[in-house]
């Protein structure tokens, strides 16, 4: 047994003089709890300012409701009451276990109104009902205006914390207050049985004042300085033995053992101000010498863990208090007024929550501020369309899985009513995550160093976010498998995928959604007959497969003997499920923790949740920020990522593009784009900036300046990602719901896929992929798609490029869609031309690999607003490699999706060429 459950035997419960957001976030809070050191917690407007003004910890939650024009005030009260509300779940087991007498958590009524009763009054209601939780205390300051309101409190059936009690003759009305508030509850026939109050009888400011006036006798009055002396550090604690002596005075008379006949509680008394201000006394001494039955302490961190290390736990107080009478009679010879230093401190007192709060509501403003700036020029409109969200239930809807928020197609609703299970996602992925950290850990067990993901779109993009990301991390004691992601039917990129670890010691893990994927399928023919020829009858232990049940790769894996078969969520579309199997085996595979990941998931899915306020939604503000942003004009949405978070622009990338893309409409992903001067940005840009650093803080100040909105968003680990994942699904499904569009389906794709397969099936018949006539060509390469005026005097491929960009409109975007291998080497040149043209044009610019685009940006081509430039890349291959049983080469199949895609944006009349690289060099395009 330690110290402080032998306090708490002895009848006094020890309360967290403290609350901040981290506490709560961290698993601190709940564990003090668990542990059974502390019994409750209690706020005040400084401890409220310490948390918020000298953290970061509220800045993700402050910043939506600035955005949606909330004031200081309402962003504190929001805040506040949230903690509040989570710290008495943490506690409500124990208020349930201890009959509600422990267990409470305790705000403050705005300590301006410390002089004004019927706004104390108003305001204790109001607090109880926002913050509607049971073991809530409403704390009101023992001033002269309090103690009616304490009264009515009390009667209307609400737990009353009576702060800023220094006087006996104020506690003995506090008591009265209390009293007289059960009294007039039973009489309106109304229970008293599970009202709670304490009075918080504050302790060492009491020694400071009083001591500071002793020193200045000791100092100037020899006569009087040994008495003095000796009084050093007696006044408070006297003080408050002899309020104890009041209570259980009080508490024993006729009129409380009528109201406990009744079922009432005592008011039990609660030291306050217990840390130990003066160094030269005992950092526990407000503790040890104030332990008696019916009592609460409440500590700050410094003084529970001093208590919890050396405090000595004896009851000290009881009804003979003729010692601390004494000590007051003496300080009273000394010229020292109790009643003139309990008056002082009750006014100082109101005084310095008043000012910590209005520095608070000042500290908030500032940031609030700064949030609002972020919005450039679209502050002003943002708070009227939040407001619009919230009077149509947007987010009730979209939980109650109304499909006629997108579309009043019978077809598309019903498919959206098919799609929302990601909604859920966070809390229905914690059934299996488990299964799939155990597959992880017999995996590298038995031996298994690395893992290749075959995959494409959904399936794909969220491992190789959370790869990039976190690295590779360990199992156990093991290292974690070193994961790797195959995108791409590239020859060159299969052939590096397949040499990059020995067969024996690599897990393949085939993921589709579909099961049908033609990528993904070609890829498995591909591996599991190297795999077959290496490995032979253990080939099979070396894959698993992700798919929704049902499918023929369900049925392809259970055949052929997978090492496991993870089934995926049906509910869920690709896009959106990064936190369902798709990404958390592969995150298990890495070393991921799990827990964690889906905790800061479930923690954004909390504040998504339609009984918050619109504004306090992370996810409904940001979407309608997207939804405002294109009808304004600002449909390009660039992506800023600082270090490790800089992949996370490919995942989102394909999540906007892939469900706002259609009807003409849509939103533009623009990631990774290599930065240029802020002037050569136009009109058309709305910034997001993944913060970790501050290292591209002056880029983004430089936006700023130049009146670009951009939204900062700062992460503190990659764990967020679990919460940033959430965040822009919920987002994404907004800004669709605000353009009009069905985000939950990709009408355009199935159009690339049918030209594909149509080519391959030609090929197989003729041996030849029928390309078409090329505009322009000599021995750099051709030149297929739209006619160029001018084209027949060109003499090179760069001259050729020229010529396509002055196609270029204002609100225009320039897509680079390269069917090359996508590494280093060419990522680096693609990023230069991606510059030349960004300066060149003042158009923003997209880079996309092919076919891995076709699963990400390819619905947008096709179906969004025709505001592009296609600048379609391909090359001669080097070195093929056959597919098994398919009767095609990799490279006829990546060739096929190119033609595929030139076609399909030719039939709707996009401005696009294909550059067929022979002789030359995509260096030779800039």
């Amino acid at each position: 047994m330690n110290r402080i459950h032998r306090l708490h035997q002895l009848g006094q419960s020890l309360w967290y003089d403290n609350i901040q957001r981290s506490l709560l976030e961290n698993g601190k809070l709940a564990q003090l709890i668990e542990q059974g050191l502390i019994r409750g917690v209690t706020s005040n407007p400084t401890i409220f300012h310490n948390a918020i003004a000298r953290s970061n910890d509220y800045d993700a939650a402050l910043k939506p409701m600035a955005w949606s024009g909330w004031n200081a005030e309402q962003i504190f009260y929001q805040l506040a009451i949230e903690d509040i509300q989570a710290a008495a779940d943490l506690f409500r087991p124990l208020y349930e276990e201890s009959n509600a007498s422990d267990g409470y958590v305790s705000l403050e009524v705005n300590p301006l109104l410390a002089n004004d009763t019927n706004g104390t009054i108003t305001e204790s209601q109001r607090l109880w009902s926002l913050v509607n939780r049971p073991n809530l205390m409403i704390k009101i300051p023992a001033t002269a205006a309090g103690i009616p309101a304490i009264r009515k409190t009390i009667a209307a059936g609400i737990n009353v914390n009576v702060t800023l009690i220094f006087s006996l003759v104020r506690y003995a009305e506090v008591i009265d207050a209390y009293l007289s508030g059960l009294e007039d509850r039973l009489a309106q026939g109304l229970p008293v049985d599970r009202i709670a109050s304490v009075a918080s009888f504050f302790v060492s400011r009491v020694d400071t004042k009083v001591d500071q006036r002793l020193n200045e006798i000791i100092q100037n009055e020899e006569s009087n300085a040994g008495l003095a002396q000796s009084l050093l550090g007696k006044a408070a604690i006297a003080n408050a033995r002899l309020a104890y002596a009041l209570y259980l005075k009080k508490f024993a008379e006729e009129r409380f053992v009528v109201l406990r006949e009744k079922g009432a509680r005592t008011q039990r008394p609660l030291w306050a101000s217990t840390s130990t201000k003066n160094p030269a006394y005992r950092d526990v001494i407000y503790v040890e010498e104030l332990i008696g039955p019916d009592t609460v302490n409440t500590v700050p961190p410094q003084t529970l863990e001093a208590f919890l290390d050396h405090g000595e736990a004896q009851v000290k107080l009881g009804p003979d208090v003729e010692a601390e009478k004494k000590v007051i009679r003496q300080l009273e010879e000394l010229g020292i007024s109790m009643d003139q230093v309990t008056y002082e401190l009750e006014v100082e007192g109101v005084k310095a929550f008043a000012d910590a709060f209005t520095a608070l509501q000042q500290a908030i403003e500032q940031r609030r501020q700064a949030a609002v700036e972020e919005l450039g020029p679209l502050r002003n409109s943002l708070p009227e369309s939040v407001k619009r969200q919230e009077q149509e239930q947007v987010v009730r809807r979209i939980f109650d899985m109304d499909p006629s928020l997108w579309t009043e197609d019978p077809n598309g609703q019903a498919e959206i009513r098919q799609r929302l299970g990601w909604l859920h996602s966070p809390q229905n992925s914690r059934v299996l995550h488990r299964d799939y950290q155990q597959l992880a850990e017999s995996c590298s067990k038995d031996g298994l160093t690395h893992a290749l993901l075959l995959g494409m779109g959904g399936s794909s993009l969220a491992p190789e976010v959370l790869r990039l990301t976190f690295g590779v991390g360990r199992i156990g004691d093991q290292n974690a498998l070193d994961l790797a992601i195959l995108d791409s039917t590239d020859p060159q990129q299969v052939l590096e995928a397949a040499s990059r670890a020995p067969l024996e010691q690599t897990l393949f893990i085939v993921s589709s959604k579909s099961g049908t994927t033609s990528e993904v399928n070609a890829f498995f023919d591909y591996f599991w007959q190297q795999a077959q020829t290496t490995l032979g009858g253990k080939a099979a232990a070396h894959f698993v497969a992700i798919t929704d049940p049902g499918t023929v790769l369900e049925k392809l894996a259970r055949e052929k003997g997978f090492r496991a078969i993870l089934a995926g969520d049906p509910q869920v579309g690709g896009r959106y499920s990064a936190l369902t199997p798709f990404g958390l085996f592969p995150a298990a595979l890495l070393g991921i923790n799990l827990d964690t990941l889906l905790q800061r998931a479930e923690r954004m899915m909390a504040q998504s949740l339609p009984a918050l306020p619109a504004a306090r939604n992370p996810g409904l503000v940001l979407g309608t920020i997207l939804g405002e942003a294109v009808l304004d004009g600002r449909d390009k949405l660039t992506i800023l990522a600082e270090p490790p978070f800089e992949s996370f622009g490919s995942w989102l990338e394909q999540l906007i593009a892939e469900s706002t893309g259609k009807e003409g409409k849509g939103i533009i992903p623009v990631d990774l784009e290599p930065p240029v001067a802020a002037e050569h940005y136009g009109e058309d840009r709305l910034f997001v900036y993944f913060r970790s650093n501050g290292l591209w803080d002056e880029r983004a100040n430089a936006l700023r300046q130049a009146g670009h909105p951009v939204l900062v968003f700062d992460l503190k680990d990659a764990y967020d990602l679990g919460a940033e994942f959430y965040r822009w699904e919920m987002a994404t499904a907004v800004a669709s719901a605000i353009l009009g569009i069905n985000g939950f389906d990709q009408p355009d794709v199935q159009d690339n896929k049918d030209r594909t397969t149509r080519k391959i099936e030609e090929y197989r018949r003729t041996a030849v992929l029928d390309e078409g006539q090329p505009r322009w060509e000599n021995e750099q390469g051709r030149v297929y798609g739209i006619q160029l005026e001018g084209l027949t005097g060109a003499s090179t491929l760069r001259e050729v490029v020229q010529l396509f960009l002055r196609e270029a409109r204002k609100e225009d975007y320039v897509a680079i869609n390269a069917y090359l291998p996508r590494n280093s080497q060419t990522l680096e040149v693609l990023q230069k031309l991606r510059h030349v043209i960004l300066e060149k044009t003042g158009c923003a610019t997209t880079l996309g690999f092919g076919p891995r685009f076709l699963h990400s940006t390819g619905q947008l081509h096709k179906g969004g607003p025709d505001r592009a430039l296609f600048l379609q890349i391909t090359r001669e291959v080097d070195q093929d490699v056959e597919i098994p049983g398919r009767g095609i080469s990799f490279g006829i199949l990546e060739r096929a999706q190119a033609l595929g895609d030139l076609e399909a944006l030719l039939a709707r009349q996009r401005r696009v060429i294909r550059i067929h690289l022979t002789k030359a060099s995509v260096e030779d395009l800039i």
